[in-house]
């Protein structure tokens, strides 16, 4: 079958989590079909980072897109006048819209596969092929948490209190008008039908490739927190600052030698310079390989407070045999259980003990890892758990 797959980020190197979705779905598909890819770039998209898509798929074409606030700012403008979604209209570009409509000129496709809600308004003009909207997470319910958590004197609060309510009916909207719609995890579904999706959606879970994602082996030469995740990401800087600030002063005094380090792109001043009178802290920004950090360390936290979908970062530490605690809303979506995959705890005493008990238990958290390699294998390999869309394409 002829595939056209859509997508608002370049869903190549899998380095975060929006691209490990895409990309192993892709892979996917084309191991079955001949597939076209139709992406968004960035100024730090390589060619090498394209090239490797091209030998996955039939063709690779690239749309350029620019954010910035001078330009949010004006769509936010049209979101006021036009009373639709800020989130979506920050995405409208007519080079995209052009360059699909030449491609359907030339070309018919048996499927149009809209990844993530951003690009599902592309595919509604392909009126003679099935199209499928593949959606990472309900982002209504994402913009609404994350809202909720936000001080009240932080303007983004009161643009995402006004946005996720748009969402939340742009989105049921937008699903109706689709053949299928994929969701990640049952809550998920949930929440789609909520906003006025059919229910006839179909869960396949962010994938990875577990043979790729090989246990490490771990020799730390002292008790070592890690964490990773994009820290320009509002909930990742939520919820490190409010572990920074109230759980791990507790976790020093119960381990007095434990060190932390954070891996993510771009975080902000408020997190750095705390490296400046904390020498247990470290702050690496970006890593294109973080296996040395994570062999030198104990385990992981996950201190979300807000967030929707599945955390691809819990899903590749599983596989990779490194322990974890996260919150509720952390590992929401994932098939873990607590005190065997993973130590889930929502208050700072609880999430401080946990993660002494993992700094110190040694055998605890042997049996952590253990058990979450099995779970990652059984259940999230892409392998088994995009098996769902053979039907889905009537393969």
């Amino acid at each position: 079958m002829r595939v056209l797959l859509l997508t608002q980020v370049l869903p190549y190197p899998p380095d975060s989590g929006p691209k490990v979705k895409t990309y192993y779905v892709l892979k996917y598909l084309a191991q079955k079909h001949q597939v076209t890819l139709v992406s968004f770039v960035r100024d730090n998209d390589k060619p090498e980072y394209i090239d490797h898509l091209k030998s996955l798929c039939e063709r690779v074409i690239t749309v350029p897109i620019t954010r910035s606030p001078v330009r949010d700012l004006a769509f936010l403008g049209k979101s006021v006048l036009t009373n639709q979604p800020w989130m979506m209209l920050r995405d409208e570009r007519s080079e995209m819209r052009s360059v699909l409509a030449e491609l359907a000129a030339t070309t018919h496709f048996d499927v149009v596969h809209a990844d993530q809600l951003n690009m599902g308004q592309y595919a509604l003009p392909f009126s003679k092929s099935r199209k499928v909207l593949d959606l990472h997470n309900a982002l209504w319910l994402l913009y609404k948490r994350l809202a909720e958590t936000m001080p009240v004197t932080k303007p983004m609060k009161y643009i995402l209190e006004r946005d996720w309510r748009l969402l939340k009916r742009y989105e049921g909207d937008l699903c109706r008008a689709f053949d299928a719609v994929l969701a990640v995890s049952d809550e998920d579904k949930q929440a789609l039908v909520e906003a006025g999706a059919r229910p006839d959606m179909t869960v396949i879970p962010i994938a990875i490739d577990t043979d790729e994602q090989a246990q490490v082996m771990r020799q730390p030469k002292q008790p070592h927190i890690v964490h990773i995740g994009t820290m320009y990401w509002p909930p990742n800087i939520e919820g490190i600052t409010w572990f920074l600030d109230e759980i791990y002063p507790l976790v020093k005094q119960q381990v007095p030698d434990v060190r932390c380090t954070l891996i993510g792109a771009r975080p902000p001043a408020s997190i750095t310079e705390r490296t400046q009178t904390d020498s247990s802290l470290t702050v690496t920004g970006y890593v294109p390989d973080p296996l040395p950090y994570l062999e030198a360390s104990s385990m992981m936290v996950v201190p979300l407070k807000a967030g929707g979908g599945m955390r691809v970062k819990i899903l590749n530490a599983l596989s990779q045999g490194i322990p974890m605690v996260s919150t509720t809303v952390g590992c929401e979506g994932i098939a873990v259980r607590h005190g065997e995959d993973i130590l889930v705890a929502d208050e700072p005493g609880a999430f401080a003990a946990a993660t002494s008990r993992l700094l110190t238990d040694n055998a605890l958290n042997q049996q952590v890892t253990q058990h979450g390699r099995a779970t990652a294998e059984r259940l999230y390999d892409y392998r088994q758990a995009c098996k769902p869309l053979d039907a889905l394409y009537g393969v």
